[in-house]
């Protein structure tokens, strides 16, 4: 099917796509994204590898309802989490070009 030339491609096609994947993984850690609910009262910065960095609640929320501020913070970090999400997938799309990720990379079967 594949002749030693061609296998040889392909392997040093996917190591280049390994180190592209760990380098985007990598560059994801540092990019920050914000969440935020209330309108703003309430934000949340993480990364797009779902760390968070910092929540910022407005001092006006310290005095009102409890349960409602606890909804705001967890609106906060679900929008957060929606957005890391969604730059993860721009930038692992790009690398993976549409391939439907790397499981099978788009039904591509290879002989090993």
């Amino acid at each position: 099917m594949f002749n030693k030339g061609q296998m040889a491609g392909l392997l040093k096609q996917a190591q280049a796509m390994q180190e592209n994947l760990k380098k985007a993984q990598e560059e994801l850690a540092n990019i920050e994204v914000e969440g935020e609910s209330g309108a703003g009262l309430v934000k949340v910065v993480m990364t797009a590898k779902h760390e968070v960095r910092r929540v910022t609640i407005d001092p006006s929320l310290l005095a009102e309802d409890k349960d409602m501020l606890e909804d705001l913070v967890a609106a906060a970090f679900n929008a957060g989490l929606r957005k890391a999400s969604e730059v993860e997938q721009e930038k692992m799309g790009k690398l993976t070009g549409g391939m439907g990720g790397l499981g099978g990379l788009g039904g591509l079967k290879l002989p090993f």
